[in-house]
């Protein structure tokens, strides 16, 4: 099947803050017309400089935003356990984030799945002394080289001391600083290796990727992605959700709720249905691009970097 060619769209995903989420330091739209092949190198260096921005959740949980996906740390006398590492060139900044929380040692790493702005920071982090915990098929594709054709980029596999040393199939619950900490497979979703991270007492979860909150996501079909399993785990998120729970997003302002999860599930669901009937009337890729299906949200979730046709380029490869 015909990828589409990244520009603009390439690695417009993991981890280029939007201004409309208030990010501030990382890549514009327009700064991310670079060519492909360097654009990881562009949103390392802008990770680099960018400020950490910390959220005080509710009891000693914390979220950090600024490099890559959305970081949540979890402080007490277990240590400091952190859902996602960032990118590693941000080791200085974030060292100093988690400074401030407390003189609580590094001791654990969960990763909510394999993309570089969720897990290039795992080295320094296991060199700290953090376990790394993750999904099996984390560890797979941090273990060897990895293509993402979306992104026209080869990934080389991560030290030894990046790969998640304890690795389970579907589920595992921890408990970790008084607090029990239950970690969900959700299947194929936005790649296969995707987990969420519940913090039961405080009603607190962490969903990775599987939501971009305020933004058209990027859906992995290199790495066994797919826009209905992408649905899937937004049905799972919202069984797991009450009206009290705090959402932490991949990406997007990392301080969400039901109701926004519930208002992107329904804009996935309606956009993947508009580009399945036309797709089922025999329209080619392009011509779906041109009926602009996402026109009736773009003004709400297309200001991202995934524009509006790169994202129905996605769907129209799934359906």
């Amino acid at each position: 099947m015909e990828r589409s060619h990244i520009s603009r769209r390439g690695f417009c995903l993991c981890c280029i803050g939007a201004a409309q989420a208030g990010l501030a330091g990382w890549l514009t739209p327009r700064e991310a017309y670079a060519e492909a092949r360097g654009l990881v190198s562009l949103i390392k260096d802008s990770a680099a400089v960018a400020p950490i921005v910390t959220h005080k959740l509710r009891d000693n949980i914390t979220a950090i935003e600024g490099s890559g996906g959305n970081i949540a740390v979890l402080t007490g006398p277990d240590g400091k356990v952190l859902v996602d590492a960032g990118i590693r060139v941000s080791e200085a900044h974030i060292r100093k984030s988690l400074g401030e929380l407390g003189a609580d040692p590094i001791t654990h790493l969960i990763n909510t799945h394999w993309h570089f702005d969720h897990a290039d920071g795992n080295e320094w982090l296991h060199a700290a002394g953090a376990k790394i915990i993750a999904q099996e098929n984390t560890r797979k594709y941090l273990s060897q080289v990895q293509r993402v054709e979306d992104w026209d980029y080869n990934f080389l596999p991560l030290s030894a001391g990046g790969i998640p040393d304890d690795v389970f199939a579907t589920d595992r619950t921890l408990k970790l600083n008084g607090t029990t900490l239950g970690l969900n497979y959700y299947g194929p979703a936005h790649t296969d290796s995707d987990i969420s991270v519940h913090f039961a007492e405080a009603d607190i979860v962490h969903v990775g990727d599987t939501f971009w909150n305020g933004a058209y996501p990027f859906i992995d079909y290199s790495t066994g992605g797919s826009i209905d399993g992408t649905i899937a785990a937004c049905d799972a998120n919202l069984a797991l959700a009450t009206d009290k729970t705090i959402i932490i997003p991949g990406h997007g302002h990392p301080v969400s709720n039901r109701v926004e999860l519930q208002d992107w599930r329904n804009m996935l669901v309606t956009i993947r249905e508009s580009v399945a009937a036309l797709k089922k009337q025999g329209r080619t890729r392009d011509e779906v691009v041109a009926a602009k299906p996402t026109a009736a949200f773009d003004s709400k979730f297309g200001n991202f970097v995934i524009d509006p046709g790169f994202f129905t380029r996605l769907v129209y490869e799934g359906v």
